[in-house]
């Protein structure tokens, strides 16, 4: 063929190729939506589950989508939610997920893995390319990402918004959505190939948290058979003024936080407030109506006595924590501050966990931020595991994840562990490959833990061929899995200062303790 004719057909043929491997429109509940073929998957971004969270549905429980015609592109991730500032690409219409799915046929069934992302219930995306799933997912599961609201918009409680509701509670809308999300699946996910009675859930941080309240709601009851926790748990007692790991306040509370929310935004009816633009709203950091709540609804009470009285969905768990969480969120620069601090906060307990806690004679080491660490997450967790194992009746597995560079013992960061968040990358199997500081630890790490999350999701079971054996945590054999270049089974970190930790929480919950909060 000569070069001219060449030229002349090498763009149909081109062509031709690219409508070769555009995968055919899937049926969904509301309509056909078109992925897009990556390599060996097929991807969907952006597919809808629920109605945009707009106008009149501001602050209302999720409602269904409307139906369309034709074929939806599903090719690019939706907006972000609402939050922050409202710069880059945010929305309060942000009720969309993602699948990445390998099978090549819907009647293959595979389990399905479904992630909740984090960032304290105020900011959150599932865009983000850490949560890439191609990688998940290429380990034979169909691996879903799913959009919440967020900060106010997802959290705010008020006595007008719990008047209107058929509950008369208000607030949770966040968790709302992600019920939502997780019925949307149920439904639909069998058109993608998989299986809807093999749903795992998974999150990390806030995202840990929520699944951990997921696995105390009724509302999520049959909607998933695991759960993995990276870095959650929700086990502390309720509190007017929260901390970390108390961070959980009571309707009327919320309500009232409500009332002075709408007061600063210059409302005088949830209908004013529903009309203001989303960046005239009352924002940032640590607003009390950006977390959620005991409304006795979604969540029924403190999570703790739901575990005790076996009120809660029993299905099987893998949940941990990060050795270095502290490092995160402790701010206190001196020996006198981590004190002062710790009186605050604990009252009576401070002399006892400023010695199971210690802080060095000047500086304030990870002995004294691991306080931080576990009221916020290791107490959560390991609270977790003891109270599952002893009143249900499915498998436990905990674990502690201690990946990080080796330091010099005379290095200000000698003692620096493994912070807040850092998990999630090596889950995912998104670590910068071409990052020179990688070592071949991070990338083996990085496979096993990959690999037992999606054994974990096919079979309840973290365990399979060329992995370390994981036992079962039980209250009588307390094994954790310890996860640093490699994984060995070891036992509870820093468990005799826990149980001091313990005795507060324990204190807590007594008519002394809750009056003492207040």
């Amino acid at each position: 063929m000569k070069l001219r004719a060449l030229l002349l057909v090498l763009p149909f043929f081109a062509t031709l190729a690219a409508t070769a491997q555009q995968p055919a429109p899937t049926a969904t509940e509301y309509g056909l939506v078109q992925g897009v073929a990556e390599n060996d998957l097929t991807v969907y971004r952006g597919i809808p589950f629920a109605a945009p969270p707009v106008g009149d549905l501001r602050w209302h429980s999720p409602q269904p989508h409307a139906k369309w015609d034709g074929v939806r592109p599903a090719t690019a991730f939706a907006a972000d939610p609402y939050q922050g500032d409202g710069k880059g690409n945010v929305s309060e219409d942000c009720l969309y997920l993602n699948i990445w799915t390998p099978v090549k046929a819907a009647s293959e069934r595979l389990p399905v893995l479904v992630w909740i992302y984090g960032g304290g219930f105020a900011f959150g995306s599932t865009s983000t390319p850490v949560h890439n799933g191609e990688f998940l997912a290429r380990k034979g599961v169909v691996l879903v990402t799913i959009n919440y609201r967020v900060g106010s918009l997802g959290f705010l409680a008020h006595p007008e918004l719990s008047a209107e509701s058929p509950h008369k509670v208000s607030g949770n809308y966040g968790l709302q959505d992600q019920i939502a999300g997780l019925r949307w699946v149920q439904r639909n996910i069998a058109a993608f190939g998989g299986d809807p009675a093999k749903v795992t859930i998974f999150g990390e941080s806030a995202g840990g948290i929520s699944v951990s309240m997921l696995c105390a709601s009724p509302e999520a009851k049959g909607l998933f058979r695991g759960a993995i926790s990276q870095s959650g748990g929700n086990f502390g007692p309720t509190r007017p003024t929260t901390f970390p790991g108390e961070n959980m306040r009571g309707l009327a509370d919320a309500e009232q936080s409500g009332i002075a929310y709408a007061a600063k935004a210059g409302a005088a009816s949830l209908a004013e407030l529903r009309k203001l633009p989303p960046d005239k709203l009352p924002g940032g950091w640590g607003n009390p109506s950006s977390w959620p709540i005991v409304d006795g609804s979604v969540i029924p009470d403190d999570q703790f006595k739901l575990y005790e009285a076996g009120r809660y969905n029993d299905v099987d768990v893998l949940i941990g924590y990060n050795s270095d969480e502290g490092l995160s969120f402790a701010r206190e620069k001196t020996p006198a501050e981590y004190a002062a601090n710790t009186r605050l906060r604990y009252g009576p307990f401070a002399d006892k966990l400023l010695a199971a806690y210690p802080a060095g004679t000047t500086s304030v080491p990870k002995t004294a931020r691991d306080l931080m660490r576990d009221a916020a997450f290791g107490w959560q967790t390991w609270s977790w595991a003891r109270l599952q194992s002893r009143t249900g009746k499915s498998k436990v597995f905990l674990y502690h994840f201690d990946q990080h560079a080796e330091r010099p013992a005379d290095s200000p960061a000698a003692d620096h562990g493994m912070p807040h968040g850092v998990d999630v990358p090596y889950v995912f199997q998104t670590l910068d490959r071409n990052d020179p500081k990688l070592t071949p630890g991070d990338l083996a790490i990085s496979e096993t833990v990959a690999t037992y999350w999606t054994n974990f999701t096919k079979y309840g079971d973290p365990n399979g061929a060329n992995l370390p054996a994981w036992p079962r945590f039980t209250e009588a054999k307390p094994q954790v899995m310890h996860f640093h270049n490699t994984a060995s089974v070891g036992p509870v970190p820093s468990e005799a200062a826990l149980q001091v930790l313990d005795t507060y929480f324990t204190w807590r919950r007594t008519p002394e303790g809750a009056a003492w909060a207040k």
